[in-house]
């Protein structure tokens, strides 16, 4: 009895359709289980995060992708698995295009680690830089004009300056409370 072929699987990374991402993983899941390539494709995997957003205040959460445009494989690089890949909807083709290279061990690491520390909490959904003019809209220091000095992510908040009595003053916001400003 000869030895069994050990299969040798690495994570690839497709680039898709723009909004896509989703439906050439559900394309593509399709496609290996009705061409019987489940032995040679692993894994199709769309990385994504809870995102908590606030709009006319009210607390919604959603789901972000990391790498939009972008999803993840795992296979065996067979010149069928390769093909059927190629010819999913959706699918623009592999990074790396005709010679397509495999994820390394610590990139691979590194994202599902991203991927499962995202599980863990909801990340609130900043859309600020350090250095933005912003309006405060709510709380104490409504209508007062500002320019973001910090951003803690994890907890959603900005560090502010803002003019009190004439005086620069540093507050701390949600980052719901404020909003880019015009001037």
């Amino acid at each position: 009895m000869a030895p069994q072929e050990e299969h040798k699987y690495s994570w690839y990374v497709l680039n898709t359709l723009s909004g896509q991402e989703f439906q050439a993983e559900m394309q593509l899941n399709e496609r290996i289980q009705q061409y019987n390539m489940g032995d040679v494709i692993k894994k199709v995997v769309v990385p994504t995060e809870k995102v908590q957003d606030i709009r006319n205040g009210k607390k919604r959460v959603f789901t972000r992708k990391f790498y939009p445009g972008y999803i993840l494989i795992q296979m065996e690089m067979t010149g069928e698995a390769w093909q059927l890949v190629k010819k999913t909807n959706g699918v623009i083709g592999f990074l790396g295009g005709e010679k397509p290279k495999a994820l390394t061990d610590s990139e691979v690491e590194e994202m599902f680690a991203q991927i499962e520390a995202s599980k863990e909490r909801i990340a609130p959904r900043i859309a600020f830089s350090i250095g933005d003019r912003v309006k405060v809209v709510n709380g104490p220091f409504d209508g007062c004009d500002g320019l973001v000095e910090e951003i803690d992510e994890e907890r959603g908040k900005l560090s502010v300056s803002v003019m009190v009595f004439n005086r620069s003053t540093k507050v701390e916001l949600e980052s719901w409370q404020v909003e880019k400003s015009e001037a």
